[in-house]
């Protein structure tokens, strides 16, 4: 224990990878097969997120504006790899959208947070860009996946549906409008879940997180809170500019509905 905080030593470590052991044997004994896997898991997890602490670290010592903005740019391209990974049934080239949309979404929501909310010295501060960039990242990438995934699969079950509607006048967008607000509130709902019971049925990560450190638990609330706000509006608004950039893949240039199998 340092001060008012826990630090955790290898046998610590240690412990809670044979409680995820154990935890893959009875799985294992079960047969429901996925204790490797979990084993797996839990193994990367720790050596990731162990290299992600030297680097943040790393980052927070040099407190160069330059080098944060390295670690931001990985981060983004790791997370387009992450959401097209995840995403079932999209077509191929979405790479660009899928970039572009959180990086502006993500520049916005980071200048936000540190210019009118937070208000760090310096305004790049690394102990904040970087880790909040993670917990953005992290949530966007899963409403994107799912999001993206709801709106193909929607169109492909909607197909009479959006012939009828083409061959009556409608435009594409509003052919394709049904089909994005039901990805957009597929992708917002775990968000929105996450809002109404953080505090009274849960106390969050972040929060958590703090208070176990030996912050004080009012102002950890407080950050936990503006991660909520930026997680809630990134997500809306990274959601709806994909949608925006993607729709049109479902038509041809003419406004007729291309299938699946045409992508």
């Amino acid at each position: 224990m340092t001060g008012n905080s826990y630090n955790i030593d290898i046998w610590g470590l240690v412990v809670a990878l044979t409680m995820v052991a154990i935890a893959a044997g009875i799985s294992e004994l079960m047969r429901i097969n996925i204790g490797k896997t979990l084993l797996w898991s839990a193994c990367r997890a720790l050596l990731q997120l162990c290299a992600m602490g030297f680097v943040v670290g790393y980052v927070i010592r040099a407190n160069n504006v330059w080098l944060v903005f390295t670690v931001i740019a990985v981060m983004l391209v790791a997370a387009v790899q992450i959401t097209l990974s995840r995403a079932k049934g999209v077509p191929k080239g979405l790479a660009g959208p899928v970039l572009l949309s959180l990086t502006i979404t993500m520049l916005l929501m980071i200048a936000l947070v540190t210019e009118l909310v937070v208000r760090p010295h310096p305004w790049y501060a690394p102990q904040l860009v970087v880790p909040l960039t993670g917990m953005l990242l992290g949530n966007t990438v899963s409403a994107l996946a799912v999001g993206l995934s709801r709106f193909y699969e929607s169109m492909d079950e909607r197909r009479d549906e959006i012939d009828t509607m083409l061959a009556l006048g409608a435009s594409a967008w509003e052919a394709a409008r049904p089909s994005i607000v039901s990805s957009i509130r597929l992708g917002l709902l775990p968000t929105t879940a996450t809002l109404a019971s953080c505090g009274i049925v849960t106390i969050p990560g972040m929060m958590a997180g703090q208070v176990i450190a030996g912050g004080d638990p009012i102002n950890a609330a407080k950050y936990q809170f503006v991660v909520f706000a930026a997680i809630a509006a990134l997500t809306l608004v990274a959601d709806s500019l994909i949608m925006a950039m993607v729709y049109r893949t479902c038509f041809t240039a003419d406004d007729q509905y291309r299938p699946a199998t045409e992508r």
